[in-house]
């Protein structure tokens, strides 16, 4: 079987490409043009791995190098997206494009190429702040940020083809994904940089909660919606179920390096007020049921594998200005 993944340089994305490597499948790599790095995170791959992947180079905005890179191919996993939050308020245009009419040349190719899966990448951010304790699959769609919003028009995209033309799609819902290769500016990388140097930390504010996943646990949900059966028009999260405070993940940080961090919050927000989200919680069931998936690895675990690989300078092929954190 052969795979396109795209946004393969991106941090899930890399993970996903060497999962699938493993599994057995051909693997292909879309990614980004740049012309100073092309590979991103891949660039962690193991070198007999990464040997085996074809990167095919091209932008997700242009149909006819999305056809080409999907031509051949049994299945697509596509995770390619412009990401950052922050950045959608100073670029929604570029925001939107990528995310919404890229998904649409990958569903248009899809269908015209008779694939036999789409697993379509979704988010958390498409439901706002939570009107309920845990979210659900049924939980209303708020757009709070224009990333949001991007995401949720790319969902119904989806959502339209698999009703419309029968195209055989997957929608995963990961929540906040965590784990060596992230950005350094997130927000557990940035936790546990400080930490590693023993430095105040400085954050907007301690109260949200997210549902924290492990990054290997959400790329064996990839894997695994890549091949189930009975899966096509579904919509699955990917989260283990718990609430946990920034506060939180600030203590057991501290625990790791053996004292208590210095935290400083400053006032200035990142996000508008109305644009903020307080609370994120999954209700993974559905995930357990059609995929037969459950996370392996618990917070405090993947925090210390996260900070061994910031520790051995992991992150130091990663530059991003600040205005696209």
């Amino acid at each position: 079987m052969r795979a396109l993944v795209t946004g393969a340089g991106g941090f899930i994305g890399s993970h996903v490409t060497e999962l699938l490597v493993r599994a057995g499948w051909d693997v292909r790599a879309f990614v980004r043009y740049s012309s100073h790095d092309q590979l991103g995170a891949l660039v962690h791959a193991e070198p007999d791995l990464l040997a085996s992947v074809d990167v095919v180079v091209g932008d997700l905005r242009d149909d006819g190098s999305v056809r080409a890179a999907m031509h051949g191919c049994d299945a697509v996993l596509h995770l390619g997206a412009v990401i950052s939050i922050p950045y959608s308020y100073r670029a929604p245009r570029e925001v939107v494009e990528t995310n919404v009419i890229g998904t649409l040349n990958v569903l248009c190719a899809a269908r015209d190429l008779e694939l036999r899966r789409v697993v379509h990448t979704s988010t958390s951010e498409v439901y706002g702040s939570a009107r309920t304790e845990r979210i659900d699959e049924a939980h209303v769609l708020q757009g709070q940020s224009p990333y949001s919003a991007s995401k949720i028009g790319a969902d119904k995209l989806a959502e339209a083809f698999h009703r419309s033309f029968g195209t055989p799609i997957v929608t995963l819902r990961p929540f906040n994904t965590y784990g060596p290769r992230q950005s350094p500016r997130a927000v557990i990388p940035t936790i546990l940089t400080a930490a590693l140097a023993g430095r105040p930390l400085k954050l907007g504010s301690l109260t949200p909660t997210r549902d924290f996943t492990y990054v290997t646990d959400t790329a064996d949900a990839f894997l695994r919606a890549a091949g189930a059966d009975g899966v096509d028009g579904e919509t699955i999260h990917l989260g283990v179920g718990a609430e946990t405070s920034i506060a939180e993940v600030v203590r057991l940080a501290g625990e790791l390096v053996g004292h208590e961090l210095e935290v400083v919050v400053e006032d200035e927000r990142i996000r508008p007020p109305d644009s903020e989200v307080s609370r994120l919680r999954s209700d993974p069931r559905r995930a357990f049921d059609r995929l037969g998936w459950t996370p392996q690895v618990g917070l405090a675990e993947g925090l210390k594998r996260t900070a061994d690989w910031l520790a051995a300078g992991g992150a130091g092929w990663f530059r991003l200005p600040d205005y696209a954190t």
